[in-house]
C-alpha cells in the first residue's frame, strides 16, 4: 500500500505517525485515516500536543542530537549512495524516510521514500550491536550537492530529521543515449500530472529511470537487458530472456537470481506484470520436443514458484475441438501463430486478460483458465472460425479494433486499455488475411457488454495520427488518470518518443530517444519515485 501523502504532514509527528500507519493496514481516504488517528491518539491519553520531546520521552527515545551521520559510502552508480546514521536511539527507530529536493527550476517533484525499521532490518540495513543504521538513499542526480533530508520516526510517533549533502559524480552515459534527450515539448512548471518519475525497460542494460524534466535520476550499471521487468516494493524482477531464471535487482544496486521452478519454460519475453497474487509473466516453452513460441502465460512469484499457469495453445485447442472446429489449423506449435506480448489481472470478475499480438485479446477465467471473450479485428484469419467467432466482442459505436496491440491494463476507470500499434499479423497461414493496418498508431481504451456481446471504444489519443510505432511500445495510466506513453520505434525505428498525458489526454511532455529498435524503450512504466513506502 501506498504512504499517505504529504497533507498529513501538518499534524504533529505522533497523529502523522498513527496516520501513516492506519492507512497502509486499511487503505483509508485520508480524512477518515487522520480522524481515526487522533481518536486513538485521544484515546491512549495522547491527543494533546507531541512534537515536544519531554526529558522523559528523551531518555527512551534519544535528543535530537543523538543521531548523527556518521558518513556515506557511495553506490553502484551515481545515482544511489548509503547514509550511515549512529546514535544509542537506533534501537527506538521505527522508520526512516528521505527526502531529495529538487534542483531549482525542476518541475517534477522530489524523490519521497519512507523505509519501515522492519523492512531496514531485512535488507541488512540495521547494525543493531553498532548503533547504526546504513539507510540507501537513491534517485540522486549526477554530478550534483544533492540537498537530502533524513527524517527518523520514533516508536512513539516523535520524529528527528537530520539534513545530509550528498555529493555524487557526473554521469558517463555508456549507451549515449539516455543522457541526451531530446525536450520536444517540457513540462511546464505547475503543470498537473500523475506522475513524476517514470521507467523505460531497456534492452540495453538496467531499467533508466528518469523524472519529468527528462534528468536520469536511476540506472546502474548491467550487461543483462531488462525487457522483461515488473516494479515489486524497492526491486525490479527481471525475467532472463535467454533461461528461465529471474533476476531481483534492488534499488539500492545489489541484484540476487533465482530459477523459475519448471521443466518446461526456456526463457522469458515480454511483460512481467502483476497479477493475482503474484506476476503476470510470458513465457516460450519446449513440450515434446517442439518449442511453443510465445503462448504460455504463469503467475510466479519473487521466488520463482509457478502459482498458475495458461498454456494458450491448450486452451484454444480444447475450445475449439469442444464446438466443432478443428485448432490445428489455428493453433500451430513450433510458429509464432499466438505472439502473446502482455497480460492483466482483472479482479472485477477474477479474471486475465491476455494480449495477442497476431490475433486479439482473449479473457480467461482465473481459475478455469475457459474462455470468457475474444476482441480484435474481425478481419483477420481467427474471425474464420465459427467457434472463435462465438465468443467475439464486435464495436458497437465504431472506432478502433486493438491491432498488433500491446501493455493490456485496467485502468482506475474500469476501462481496458491498450497501446494500439496498428501494424497487421504477421504470421498467419498463407493465403490468409493479416488483417487490417494503420498509418498510426493510439492509445485506446474499451468498455465491454457480456449481455450483447459488444465492445465500445471510449477513447483513442492519437496524437493528431502523427506518430506510428508499430510494434513494441505502451501506455500505462498513473495517478488523476494521466497515462505515461511510450511509442518505442518511431519515425521508422529511428526514435523512441516518452510522452507524459493528463487527465484531459493533453500531452504536458514530450522527451525524444535516439533509438536501438525496442532496445532504448521497449515499454516503460510511471514510478512511484516520490510517494514509496516500503514497509517489508
Amino acid at each position: 500500500m501506498r504512504r499517505l501523502s504529504k497533507n498529513i504532514e501538518g499534524f504533529p509527528p505522533v497523529e502523522a505517525f498513527v496516520a501513516r500507519q492506519c492507512q497502509r493496514c486499511f487503505d483509508l481516504p485520508s480524512r477518515l485515516v487522520s480522524l481515526l488517528a487522533l481518536i486513538a491518539l485521544s484515546a491512549c491519553g495522547g491527543g494533546n500536543s507531541t512534537s515536544e520531546l519531554t526529558p522523559e520521552s528523551a531518555a527512551v527515545q534519544g535528543v535530537p542530537s543523538d543521531i548523527t551521520p556518521a558518513g556515506t559510502v557511495p553506490g553502484p552508480s551515481p545515482f544511489i549512495s548509503f547514509v550511515e546514521l549512529y546514535g544509542k536511539s537506533i534501537a527506538n527507530v521505527a522508520g526512516v524516510e528521505f527526502t531529495i529536493a529538487p534542483k531549482p527550476g525542476s518541475v517534477s517533484k522530489p524523490v519521497d521514500v519512507f523505509y519501515s525499521i522492519a523492512a531496514l532490518q531485512a535488507r541488512g540495513y540495521v547494525y543493531s550491536s553498532e548503533s547504526t543504521i546504513k539507510m540507501p538513499v537513491y534517485g540522486l542526480y549526477a554530478g550534483y550537492a544533492n540537498q537530502v533530508s533524513l527524517r527518523l520516526v520514533f516508536q512513539d510517533g516523535t520524529a528527528h530529521t537530520v539534513p545530509v549533502t550528498i555529493t555524487t559524480p557526473a554521469y558517463d552515459d555508456p549507451t549515449g543515449i539516455y543522457s541526451k534527450p531530446k525536450i520536444n515539448v517540457a513540462r511546464p512548471p505547475g503543470s498537473a500530472l500523475g506522475f513524476d518519475f517514470f521507467a523505460m525497460k531497456s534492452g540495453l542494460g538496467s531499467p533508466v529511470v528518469v523524472d519529468t524534466d527528462a534528468e536520469i535520476r536511476w540506472v546502474v550499471p548491467s550487461t543483462k537487458g531488462s525487457l522483461s521487468t515488473a516494479l515489486q516494493n524497492d526491486q525490479f524482477v527481471i525475467g532472463d530472456g535467454s533461461k528461465p531464471i529471474v533476476h531481483l535487482l534492488r534499488l539500492d544496486g545489489s541484484e540476487t537470481s533465482v530459477p523459475v521452478m519448471t521443466t518446461t519454460f526456456t526463457d522469458f519475453h515480454h511483460n512481467i506484470d502483476h497479477g493475482k497474487v503474484g506476476l503476470l509473466a510470458e513465457f516460450d516453452a519446449l513440450v515434446g520436443g517442439v518449442k511453443n513460441v510465445e503462448s504460455n502465460v504463469a503467475e510466479i512469484n519473487d521466488s520463482g514458484l509457478i502459482l498458475n499457469h495458461w498454456d494458450l495453445g491448450a486452451i484454444i485447442s480444447a475450445y475449439m475441438s469442444s464446438q466443432g472446429d478443428d485448432p490445428t489449423k489455428f493453433v500451430r506449435p513450433g510458429s509464432d501463430w499466438f505472439h502473446n506480448n502482455a497480460t492483466t489481472y482483472d479482479p472485477r470478475d477474477d479474471s486475465i486478460i491476455v494480449s495477442s499480438r497476431e490475433n486479439f485479446l482473449i479473457k480467461l477465467d482465473y481459475q478455469t483458465g475457459n474462455i470468457i471473450w475474444i476482441f480484435g479485428d474481425p478481419t483477420k484469419y481467427w474471425y474464420t472460425f465459427p467457434s472463435l467467432r462465438a465468443k467475439a466482442m464486435l464495436l458497437a459505436n465504431g472506432g478502433l479494433y486493438p491491432v498488433g496491440q500491446h501493455a493490456v491494463s485496467i485502468t482506475s476507470q474500469g476501462y481496458t486499455m491498450v497501446f494500439n500499434d496498428g501494424d497487421g499479423s504477421a504470421d498467419q497461414p498463407a493465403g490468409q488475411s493479416p488483417g487490417i493496418s494503420r498509418t498510426y498508431s493510439a492509445v485506446s481504451a474499451y468498455t465491454f457488454d457480456s449481455a450483447s456481446m459488444t465492445a465500445t471504444d471510449v477513447f483513442d489519443f492519437d496524437y493528431g495520427q502523427t506518430i506510428y510505432s508499430p510494434v513494441c511500445s505502451s501506455a500505462y495510466e498513473a495517478q488523476s488518470q494521466s497515462i505515461l506513453v511510450d511509442y518505442a520505434v518511431a519515425a521508422n525505428a529511428t526514435e523512441t518518443r516518452m510522452v507524459g498525458l493528463n487527465a484531459a489526454h493533453d500531452v504536458v511532455f514530450d522527451f525524444q530517444y535516439v533509438t536501438v529498435p525496442c532496445d532504448t524503450s521497449w515499454n516503460a512504466i510511471p514510478m512511484p519515485f516520490d510517494n514509496m513506502s516500503i514497509d517489508f
